[in-house]
């Protein structure tokens, strides 16, 4: 299949006019390309998008640890253009968190049955990796997450669940104040992307965090202590340390504008993932829906629990990137780069997806000059 008469989006950030081509499921030589010739209509090609955050959507939730409601979750971010999913857990019972890991290694592994049996539609998003969000967080900033299964880092669970999941867990969330957190980070640094959240921190501790080998920051700005000019908090922290990368929800009620173009200047774009951290209300209409065992309500873009606390997102991540671009400001190149780019090489999947490149999986959205997703391929299976 050959793509052509499109602006494709670079591993440099530009945009070129061109063509490319694919060929049993990956980028290929457009040089070398043959069969199909689709016309792009001069689209923008980006890749397709990698959200490494997010809890649902559609009614489903990947804590419902059911192999339907991931598969139903990984077809309607495919509709959307997002094409690899990190799906994140809450603060549950520990027998439930077993139940998420083991529920996710059998949907992936029950998926790369299918495609080596020649089985699989190549329909829905893949699943990529899991976000431990919870339970080893603050209470004091829990927002949406149950109180009740907080708990102190615990290296022994993380690793059982890690094994349980096949390997999938590629974030686990901390709050660094906590006892035993500093020891937590030594031991499991080199196992997994450790990040800073649901959290109180100063700016000590979190600097300190990110010394012993803490490189992200969940949800910035969302459950911690807020930016100040004599208590810098965890967002100095993470500002002031280069290799930490920051997750940002820019769906319109997480964050202002002006805070968010602040932070692009403050952080750089290459130091910035945007997430969406959708519930399951995303994709369907006002109503009242649940999150990690507690009820939520929706009205509009927003969602939360019945004391007012947000409880996530309802946007998905191509709309959280549209609304960067069209109502915060942000260039469309240094958006697209932290929905595919940035977060694909945070979580070590950039060697096959996150970039159009020759080599690489076909996952790849068009979208018009307005952004609105016009096509959507996943190993260059129209979706």
């Amino acid at each position: 299949m050959i793509i052509e008469n499109v602006k494709i989006f670079g591993e440099d950030k530009t945009f070129t006019e061109g063509r490319a081509a694919v060929e049993d499921g990956r980028f290929v030589d457009p040089a070398q390309g043959a069969g199909e010739i689709v016309d792009g209509g001069g689209c923008f090609m980006i890749p397709g998008l990698v959200d490494i955050h997010f809890h649902g959507c559609v009614g489903d939730d990947f804590c419902d640890a059911s192999l339907q409601a991931v598969e139903n979750m990984a077809k309607y971010e495919a509709s959307v253009g997002v094409t690899s999913i990190c799906p994140a857990t809450m603060t549950l019972a520990e027998e439930d968190l077993h139940k998420i890991m083991k529920n996710a290694a059998e949907y992936r592994r029950s998926t790369d049955e299918k495609k080596a049996a020649g089985q699989w539609d190549g329909k829905g998003a893949k699943l990529v990796g899991i976000n431990m969000e919870g339970p080893f967080i603050s209470e004091k900033k829990k927002g949406a997450q149950a109180a009740d299964h907080i708990r102190k880092c615990d290296t022994a669970l993380f690793r059982k669940l890690q094994e349980e999941s096949g390997g999938l867990i590629k974030l686990v969330d901390i709050a660094p104040e906590n006892d035993g957190a500093m020891e937590f980070i030594r031991d499991v640094k080199d196992e997994v992307v450790i990040s800073i959240a649901h959290t109180v921190a100063d700016y000590d501790t979190a600097a300190k965090a990110l010394e012993e080998g803490a490189s992200h920051v969940t949800h910035l700005y969302n459950a911690m202590p807020p930016f100040s000019h004599r208590a810098p908090g965890v967002i100095g922290a993470a500002r002031d340390d280069e290799k930490c990368h920051a997750e940002l929800i820019c769906d319109g009620i997480h964050i202002h504008p002006s805070v968010v173009r602040a932070t692009f200047a403050m952080f750089g774009a290459d130091r910035i993932i945007l997430i969406s951290d959708s519930m399951r209300a995303a994709g369907l209409t006002d109503g009242q829906y649940t999150l990690g065992g507690q009820d939520v309500f929706v009205k509009g873009s927003l969602a939360t629990l019945a004391d007012g606390t947000i409880a996530g997102s309802v946007t998905d991540l191509m709309g959280c990137m549209k609304t960067a671009v069209l109502k915060m400001g942000i260039p469309l190149e240094d958006a697209v780069a932290c929905v595919t780019m940035n977060p694909a090489k945070e979580i070590g999947v950039y060697d096959r997806c996150g970039s159009i490149s020759v080599g690489k999986d076909a996952d790849f959205v068009l979208l018009d000059e307005n952004l609105n997703v016009k096509a959507v391929y996943v190993n260059g299976v129209k979706q």
